[in-house]
């Protein structure tokens, strides 16, 4: 249970603490409602021990006298009583912050909380809350949705979380959208944890539900809304199956880009909000955005059972603009995790050898440069483009990830579309001569008859494999 003992937050600004020009352990003391925030590159590793007290990570409590290692990494531990703790390794910044976001966070939370109740006591015919988190990029979305699923596991919820970022990856690799129940807790240097691949997971392991975009934004492909409606269906569908996550509800990550608003319009915002029967809309980052939503969705309808609530968060002190650099790093990083697993928990991926007549690779068709998706044919009559296109597998393969999908290589174009992922494929090479291409898959076998689905996002990733 969350103990919550009372707003006392300093209006002092946060102290810099210097860092060190060596790994030296030392202790880092923590007051009652501070955080100790840090940012590690991919070169560097800091290591954190509780030595006493209590405190937690995004919602996830730190064990006592267990040592976490953290890389290639922004995070905040939060104490609500003070702790102790023991803190090595490197860092690009560290210091502590008096000012923080989660009394906020858990106030939400309650707020969440008496409508979970609320289902309870309707028996079961009331979902529980439909959350959807919106705003800028780097306004803290993903760590209100970690924040948000620790505490609801915390008091026995097992909540469905929505990624609807295909900037990030969440149980998947990035340029995915993906939802998943959890039911216990979120892994402390993993994040979201580990899906069920080739190899054992100390934690029960998570089966997500997979669709792949292909995108960088939501706003550049034509495939957005008809895949949210997708996910919409399967999520609701599988909720209904499921009595402790339909009481739970659900929470949606975003991309920051669906809360940029053209002329005030909010399209991809109002087709989520709708297709999921969002109830409860959280803004972060933008005072613009929440003034906005607020008066379009108040004046939407006069019916409760329609109504969405729509909140304002403030952006946290310890939201940075991660730079082009560090996003890449971390892209190829899920990647790199999702077929070989992390050091501690290696996992086994297959290396196969397979003909290039035997696979039908299909590419996301994307927009001219001036965002037209027509084209003119043979008789000079305007008309759209496929949202697909087979594609020769040539050289220009290498280093690609490709979606296997559930779809045939024959199916239609929607079917396609709409077919989720049962995973994904590395091109370690292709040979022109010898028509043969070399695949890296978490599991042998599989990849044949079935359409793949390769899109410009995320980007070749080279030197996956040596």
């Amino acid at each position: 249970m969350i103990s919550l003992p009372g707003l006392n937050l300093s209006s002092q600004p946060a102290q810099a603490q210097s860092v060190p020009a060596e790994a030296v352990t030392r202790t880092q003391d923590l007051a009652a409602n501070t955080e100790y925030r840090f940012e590690v590159g991919f070169s560097r590793t800091l290591t954190v021990k509780l030595q006493s007290g209590t405190a937690e990570l995004f919602g996830t409590e730190l064990a006592p006298s267990t040592t976490y290692s953290f890389t290639g990494t922004n995070g905040a531990i939060f104490t609500w009583h003070g702790c102790k703790l023991d803190v090595g390794g490197d860092v690009e910044s560290d210091y502590v912050a008096e000012e923080t976001p989660m009394m906020s966070f858990a106030n939400l939370h309650f707020a969440l909380e008496n409508l979970r109740d609320r289902s309870i006591a309707s028996g079961s015919t009331e979902m529980g809350p439909r959350v959807l988190i919106v705003g800028p990029d780097n306004s803290g979305k993903t760590s209100l949705v970690k924040t948000l699923t620790a505490y609801a596991v915390k008091t026995d919820r097992q909540p469905m979380v929505v990624n609807l970022d295909p900037r990030q990856g969440m149980l998947s690799v990035p340029g995915s959208f993906s939802a998943a129940a959890f039911s216990s807790i979120v892994d402390m240097e993993e994040g979201w944890g580990s899906s069920s691949i080739t190899g054992p997971s100390p934690v029960p392991v998570k089966m997500p539900l997979v669709y792949h975009y292909g995108l960088k934004d939501p706003e550049e492909g034509r495939t957005f809304k008809s895949l949210v409606t997708r996910m919409a269906l399967a999520v609701t569908s599988r909720l209904e199956e499921d009595k402790p996550s339909k009481q739970a509800g659900f929470i949606i990550d975003s991309s920051g880009a669906i809360s940029q608003g053209k002329n005030g319009v909010y399209d991809s915002i109002e087709h989520i909000v709708s297709e999921f029967s969002v109830n409860v809309l959280i803004t972060l980052g933008s005072e613009r955005l929440y003034s906005d939503l607020s008066r379009k969705f108040n004046a939407r309808t006069t019916d409760p059972s329609e109504s969405v609530s729509v909140l304002r968060l403030d952006k946290s002190g310890g939201c940075v603009a991660r730079s082009e650099d560090y996003m890449r790093s971390l892209r190829h990083a899920q990647i790199k995790e999702y077929f070989f697993g992390r050091g501690d928990e290696p996992l086994a991926p297959s290396s196969q050898t397979a003909d290039v007549a035997d696979l039908h690779v299909f590419r996301i068709v994307e927009p001219d440069p001036s965002g037209s998706y027509t084209t003119v044919d043979e008789y000079g009559i305007s008309v759209e483009k496929p949202l697909f296109e087979p594609v020769k597998v040539d050289e220009r393969m290498q280093n690609q990830i490709l979606a296997i999908t559930t779809a045939g290589p024959k199916d239609s174009q929607d079917v396609i579309r709409d077919a989720s992922v049962r995973g994904y494929i590395y091109v370690a090479s292709v040979d022109e001569a010898r028509r043969k291409v070399k695949l890296l898959s978490p599991l042998p076998g599989g990849t044949l008859d079935t359409a793949l689905v390769v899109g410009s996002w995320p980007e070749p990733v080279e030197g996956l494999v040596g």
